[in-house]
């Protein structure tokens, strides 16, 4: 990074790294009190340049109209044996369905949970479950193999997670929809059994695409 970048800069940059997920240009600047967004974003595009040109295992990342700093995509794996898993109960309700659904597009799970999905991909990212590959605008999401370890899954075959997901949730296999989209799970049998914290909701089916924007496939 140059030896010295405007203070604004250096602000942005602060607040990406403190906030640990996805901002935008407008969060940015109404966490530094400043209203007119065009320096905030100029600011923002100086500090992804700045990275871009050193070497570093640190990137400002553009998430659909968000921007974060994160760990570049070959280093995330570098950090697992010091990297706490913490799951909250929103964060496995959008682990789960980017599971049942994968691949699935960040765009369809912001339509399933609002808004707060860019925040729980980026923590899922962060701690080696989830991968992120950009798709478009938006990125494509699949669970990783530390994901099918972690929760003593024998295969990484999205069909077989999906199985797995099936008789945790107690319900019978779902059947794949006849335009190709993710099949939608059916509602658990009324004498569910007991399961993982991890599975305990559900997948939502996933909200019908804007037009002119792919739906999840299923693998």
């Amino acid at each position: 990074m140059p030896s010295k970048l405007d203070d604004l800069v250096l602000r942005v940059e602060a607040v990406l790294f403190a906030s640990g997920r996805p901002l935008s240009v407008k969060e940015i600047g109404a966490a530094l009190a400043i209203e007119d967004y065009r320096p905030v974003l100029q600011a923002v595009r100086t500090l992804e340049k700045a990275y871009s040109n050193r070497q570093s295992a640190i990137e400002v990342r553009r998430v659909g109209d968000r921007y974060a700093l994160q760990l570049q995509e070959q280093y995330v794996t570098t950090v697992h044996a010091v990297t706490p898993v913490e799951l909250a109960p929103r964060t496995v309700k959008a682990l789960t369905l980017i599971a049942y659904h994968q691949p699935l597009l960040q765009s369809v799970l912001v339509r399933m949970i609002g808004d707060v999905a860019y925040e729980e991909v980026q923590h899922l990212r962060g701690v080696g479950l989830v991968h992120t590959e950009p798709k478009g605008s938006t990125l494509e999401l699949t669970t990783t193999r530390r994901f099918a370890e972690y929760f003593g899954i024998s295969s990484t075959r999205a069909e077989e997670i999906r199985r797995f997901l099936e008789q945790k949730l107690g319900v019978p296999p779902a059947a794949p929809t006849p335009d190709g989209a993710a099949p939608t799970p059916p509602e658990p049998a009324p004498s569910e059994p007991e399961v993982p914290s991890a599975v305990t909701d559900p997948p939502a089916p996933p909200a019908e695409a804007a037009e002119g924007e792919p739906s999840a496939a299923t693998p």
